[in-house]
């Protein structure tokens, strides 16, 4: 296949989706990851595709839809700014705490900071349980119910209630705005509403691309966010934003920067 013609099929994958990874089209096209960015940095300067973290996404002339994608590919998107939003988000944990950690990818890296810290970690990841229990020393509770792959979360959906209560929720987005927190999956949406009833605090973990991401369902308002953690790309726009609706936010230093 030359260069024409895997370009042709990475464009025509984005006539299905608006967003591919560089995993998955590696797997799609057959060709090394390398080979694969040569391919998006060609379409980005040809003006035929965009060149995002992780992968590549559709031009179509509107704000990013966003794309629900798995657990795995999307660990593999903005790994940098995600690591930076996780150190900082680590330094506001108190040793000796109960706290609750969302899935996703963000929170995943969280997870992994304070693997070895004296806490107690209660979580609804997979991928996270499955990191902490083989790498971690921190006390931690799995939360039960049936497996959802493609999230990689665990979810009781016959309603039992938890008893404990959380100093503070760890909890990623698919997309931000004016509204609150937006996601797409609706089992994301009824477990973020339901543990954030049981923490003291609400801490909101996205890197700056969330705050151009329109999924449609609100999970929570912005009233009920106690602090919010970035990336230092965030726009003078957005910031903005979240001063004008009085949500406390931190800027991660890049690259672990005091």
């Amino acid at each position: 296949m030359n260069d024409l013609e895997r370009q042709s099929r990475i464009l025509g994958v984005l006539t299905e989706r608006p967003f591919a990874s560089v995993r998955d089209l590696q797997i799609q096209v057959g060709v090394s990851g390398a080979t694969i960015r040569r391919d998006i940095e060609k379409l980005h300067e040809a003006g035929r595709a965009r060149k995002v973290y992780g992968g590549v996404a559709a031009l179509d002339g509107l704000p990013p839809r966003a794309a629900a994608l798995p657990f795995f590919e999307n660990r593999d998107i903005a790994v940098a700014q995600k690591r930076d939003i996780a150190r900082a988000a680590a330094a506001i944990v108190r040793d000796g705490s109960l706290i609750i950690v969302h899935g996703g990818s963000t929170c995943f890296q969280f997870g992994c900071e304070i693997a070895h810290r004296n806490v107690r970690v209660f979580t609804n990841s997979l991928p996270l349980a499955g990191y902490l229990g083989e790498h971690g020393t921190c006390q931690l509770t799995v939360g039960g119910g049936d497996l959802h792959r493609e999230p990689g979360i665990l979810y009781d959906t016959s309603g039992a209630g938890h008893t404990f209560y959380a100093a503070q929720f760890f909890v990623g987005a698919l997309g931000i705005s004016a509204e609150g927190l937006l996601e797409q999956h609706p089992l994301l949406v009824r477990f973020t509403a339901e543990m954030g009833r049981l923490a003291n605090e609400i801490v909101v973990l996205v890197d700056s691309r969330k705050f151009t991401a329109r999924p449609p369902t609100v999970t929570l308002p912005l009233s009920r966010i106690g602090r919010l953690i970035t990336d230092s790309d965030l726009s003078d726009e957005h910031a903005r934003m979240l001063e004008d609706e009085g949500v406390d936010y931190i800027i991660a230093p890049r690259g672990g920067e005091a």
